[in-house]
């Protein structure tokens, strides 16, 4: 089991995260959401991930090139709200450091 999550880790690697600050209606699917990240950032470049999140921010979705395809995933949340940006702010880049990369995810 170790040999396989190690394998998925080098698949799914994120080294940059954008957050795309102007919400996106959750009905978005995959080309919807393709073509904001090609509106407001360009291109879906591999390895980064690009974050979006509705109005009320308590639901998100993300959009992953893994360098071979791109993933999209959604999140919603029961109670509050995800903390985000405020809406026609810039477009910023966010790296992990080096302890956020190796932290294990928490399960509740």
């Amino acid at each position: 089991m170790r040999r396989l999550a190690a394998r998925v880790a080098r698949v799914i690697r994120i080294d940059e995260v954008w957050l795309a600050v102007d919400p996106l209606d959750m009905r978005a699917g995959f080309d919807t959401a393709l073509a904001r990240v090609i509106k407001v950032f360009g291109a879906a470049h591999p390895h980064h991930a690009y974050l979006f999140a509705n109005r009320r921010a308590n639901r998100l979705k993300v959009l992953v090139h893994d360098g071979i395809g791109i993933w999209l995933a959604a999140r919603r949340l029961n109670e509050g709200q995800f903390v985000w940006p405020h809406a026609g702010s810039e477009p910023r880049q966010h790296a992990l450091t080096q302890e956020q990369r190796k932290q294990p995810a928490k399960s509740s």
